[in-house]
């Protein structure tokens, strides 16, 4: 099994003898034998399984409501008091993810130079993330909205969500790709479940019922859950903190390799948020959209686990090839010709499948950036990483909104490219094509 995604280089790892776990994270103090065995055991065991567990359940807390936003955006721009100024409502589902996203730098900053603060951020993150959807319920202009579901809910969920990828580092070692692929699976089994309750709370209860339940949802499963989403490693054990090397920020790998990210995080929300009202637009019932949505979102969850099992077995350029074709011919055949139910819904399962997996190859694409810049440090890879995905999750908005606004190619071209959003289409399969370019450079031989 080739080396995995994340993993510590033995030049970073304490020279303590007879280690029974592993390399673990590079600023763990040099401990005794009898301190070494106080550690719980890293990869297997109890406690470490119990802990990925709690991760998928914050993953798909966290990252639930966003990414079924499509939902929420079709009830706005159809219910007052919003359908009449609806012009800036696809940016609170994309802000939301942009920030959570262009936030990782940031957090990961942070807990690297105080370390306490991964202690309590994820408490400090739940509380705000209850509050703003407590107060997106009070909401009476899309601004609020924007405030709220967008950029307050994305603060809180940075919080909650980033100590929690240290804490992956610290339990998987040999296992950190299929540990990130099962928890971001998270995401996708959310996006199965929360669709459907959240298109029967807004159908009988109006959107601020809604948000309010699933306040209460959010604080009853995820406050438990912090009790064994924890450090593996005690502070007591740590080292003072290091200066920040960003020079693999120079390097052709990263360039690269974050590229294709940026590129296909352009257009891989499109589809997620426009789903069902596409469908709506077709004449078909809404209901259909909502089971869209929940199959795309369900199909992530095997395709994250599947990207995350080849991460640890082969090249992370090649795994990213796998994806980009899949999400490429998904978006290009699939959706173009989708005019009715059983297209959408195979392009639903199809994209949601190699695009959705596409997340897990950031294991393989923080593995690679490290084994040429050995001093980088693995939450500031992930976080540029992540944030590398925000941009594309930001200009999505305004940008979707402006490829649509005048419907073109409407009765112009066939199938789905005529049905006016023909651009969301093509726009998607060229950003998926691109993603691959990482494959491409290294080919030729440029990483």
């Amino acid at each position: 099994m080739a080396s995995t995604s994340f993993e510590l280089s033995e030049q970073q790892c304490e020279p303590v003898p007879q280690r029974r776990d592993g390399c673990v994270n590079s600023d763990l103090k040099e401990l005794r034998p009898q301190q070494e065995f106080s550690l719980p055991p890293a990869d297997d065991g109890r406690q470490a399984w119990m802990f990925l567990a709690g991760c998928f359940w914050v993953e798909a807390m966290v990252w639930g409501l966003p990414y079924s936003y499509g939902l929420f955006q079709d009830f706005y721009t159809t219910h007052e008091p919003f359908k009449s100024d609806p012009s800036g409502i696809p940016i609170i589902g994309t802000s939301a993810l942009g920030i959570m996203y262009l936030g990782s730098p940031v957090c990961f900053a942070a807990m690297q130079r105080w370390p306490l603060l991964r202690r309590w951020s994820t408490t400090a993150g739940l509380v705000i993330l209850v509050v703003s959807l407590i107060a997106t319920s009070f909401a009476t202009a899309v601004w609020h909205l924007i405030f709220t579901q967008g950029v307050l809910y994305a603060i809180g969920g940075s919080l909650l969500y980033s100590p929690v990828i240290l804490f992956v580092d610290e339990w998987f070692v040999r296992r950190k790709g299929l540990a990130f692929g099962v928890m971001w699976a998270g995401t996708g089994f959310a996006g199965v479940t929360v669709p459907f309750l959240m298109s029967w709370l807004l159908d009988r209860y109006h959107f601020k019922t809604t948000l309010r339940v699933w306040a209460v949802a959010f604080t009853l499963i995820s406050g438990p859950l912090l009790f064994v989403v924890k450090a593996r490693i005690p502070e007591s054990q740590r080292h003072q903190p290091r200066r920040l090397d960003l020079r693999f920020m120079k390097s052709r790998t990263f360039i690269f390799l974050q590229l294709g990210n940026v590129i296909e995080g352009l257009g891989y929300f499109m589809p997620t948020i426009y789903l069902p009202s596409y469908v709506r637009y077709l004449g078909i019932h809404h209901t259909f959209g909502t089971v869209a949505v929940s199959l795309m979102n369900g199909a992530i969850v095997f395709g994250c686990i599947f990207v995350g099992v080849l991460i640890d077995r082969f090249h992370v350029t090649t795994v990213i090839l796998v994806s980009t074709i899949g999400a490429t011919i998904s978006a290009f055949v699939l959706w173009g010709l989708a005019s009715s139910v059983p297209l959408i819904l195979i392009f639903s399962i199809t994209y949601g499948f190699f695009a959705g997996g596409f997340s897990s190859t950031y294991a393989g694409i923080v593995r690679e950036i490290r084994t040429v810049s050995p001093n980088a440090d693995t939450g500031i890879v992930f976080g540029f990483i992540a944030a590398g995905r925000g941009i594309g999750s930001i200009i999505c908005g305004p940008l979707s909104e402006s490829l649509i606004k005048t419907r073109p190619w409407q009765g112009q071209a066939a199938l789905g490219y005529g049905t006016g959003y023909g651009p969301l289409i093509v726009f998607t399969g060229v950003t998926a094509l691109f993603g691959g370019v990482g494959f491409g450079a290294r080919r030729v031989g440029w990483i």
